[in-house]
């Protein structure tokens, strides 16, 4: 049970609204139940919503490389309610393999997994940023490699944002979505 109950229909119309933008057009679930949980704050709901729906909609990041991030940013976080929203839907639809899915929650993203350089970058600096908060030179260099500098800020904000996002799925105590994918066990 969440700690924080989420709304449920029927919404306010001002409620539905929102909650109808949150979503992709023509989803064929309720919206999320973060989202719902969110909702509980309005104000705070709809200031997280431009920061989240720039990141997904508009950003200068590839897709795939968006959702990589995404991928390993919540599974080392042990955010399983985000991780597997992102795994059901946006990942796929990026065209990441289900092998790939499954070796961000590994400890080593290399088994059982084909990366490119820059995903292989990418995954390194977001372990880095988990463990200490920092980006090392190297790893930086290796970014470097691959985006421009307008891209690495978005790499750090994205890294930070879904930070955010597991610690408010895992401090709720948010039960994963029917339909979501399954995080792996160990």
């Amino acid at each position: 049970m969440p700690r924080i109950e989420p709304l449920s229909p029927p919404y306010p119309e001002s409620i539905d609204r929102a909650l109808r933008r949150w979503m992709p057009p023509g989803a064929p679930h309720e919206p999320l139940m973060l989202f719902r949980v969110l909702h509980r704050n309005p104000e705070l709901a709809s200031r997280m919503f431009a920061l989240g729906s720039g990141l997904l909609g508009h950003g200068l990041l590839p897709a795939v490389d968006r959702e990589i991030v995404i991928a390993r940013v919540t599974a080392r976080a042990g955010c399983a309610y985000e991780w597997g929203v992102h795994a059901a839907t946006l990942a796929q639809q990026a065209g990441l393999s289900r092998e790939q899915l499954r070796a961000t929650t590994e400890v080593d993203t290399a088994v059982g997994a084909e990366w490119l350089p820059r995903h292989a970058a990418l995954l390194a600096a977001v372990d880095e940023l988990h463990d200490t908060a920092q980006l090392s030179h190297p790893a930086w260099y290796a970014l470097l490699a691959h985006y421009d500098d307008a891209q690495l800020l978005e790499f750090l904000v994205l890294a930070g944002w879904y930070r955010t996002i597991a610690y408010l799925a895992s401090g709720l105590l948010l039960e994963e979505e029917t339909w979501a994918a399954p995080f792996p066990a160990p």
